[in-house]
């Protein structure tokens, strides 16, 4: 079993907002990401999407969404990223997920020798600027989701399956440094953690190791609309 890792899709059937007006990197960016797909990832093999899928408003209009990637080889794992505004209760999410489609909300996943887990997060505090209160107050309900999406992948965990944790927002500001995320990944042992959400203006590495913990920038554009392997 593979497992590759790839955010931002924006994908947008039935809420035409077309990504290419964001520059030349953005161009054809899905017939790229769906090419290499078909040639890299098979039945068994595992697709991780850190967020942002759909630009659609309402969970009924995400289904043409779907079906582009319903049809591509390997089990897809979603989170929700801030801008999937159609992502509502995760039992309604998941009542129309086509096959081999699997959504996390404060729980966790496994499959074979790993265990998936994950959360949208939010922005970090930042030393130089204060959080707002509505920011702070997300923030602070993030991490709790993301203590709860690691308790339950403890709980599943039976052996030696390696705990791979997915995120929307970066785990730590540009600088890189430790925190309270971080720090939790850490207490419950995740071994590798895949995120998205920043852009072309992204400042950092796509692939750091710190404290025994391996981390993935997967934002489409930035990995040159290829699939990152999360070896």
């Amino acid at each position: 079993m593979k497992i590759f890792a790839i955010s931002d899709l924006h994908l947008s059937v039935n809420n035409p907002k077309p990504m290419d007006i964001f520059g030349p990197t953005w161009e054809g960016y899905l017939d790229k990401i769906f090419a290499e797909w078909k040639e890299k990832v098979g039945e068994d093999d595992l697709v991780l999407l850190a967020g942002d899928f759909s630009w659609a408003m309402k969970l009924e209009d995400t289904a043409p969404d779907f079906a582009l990637l319903e049809n591509l080889p390997g089990k897809k794992i979603i989170i929700r990223g801030n801008h999937d505004y159609w992502w509502k209760s995760i039992s309604a999410v998941r009542a129309v997920l086509p096959k081999d489609f699997y959504a996390i909300q404060n729980d966790a996943y496994k499959f074979g020798s790993y265990i998936i887990c994950g959360t949208r997060l939010w922005n970090l505090p930042d030393e130089k600027k204060k959080q707002s209160e509505a920011d702070e107050k997300i923030y602070k309900r993030e991490l709790i989701r993301l203590e709860l999406t690691l308790q339950n992948a403890k709980k599943i965990q039976t052996g030696d399956e390696e705990i791979i944790c997915m995120l929307h927002y970066p785990p730590y500001t540009f600088k890189e440094e430790d925190n309270e995320v971080t720090a939790l990944l850490e207490k419950y042992g995740v071994s590798k953690v895949v995120y998205g959400h920043i852009h072309a203006y992204c400042k950092q590495n796509l692939v750091l190791e710190k404290n025994g913990v391996k981390y993935f920038l997967t934002s489409c554009d930035i990995v040159g609309n290829r699939l990152v392997e999360i070896e």
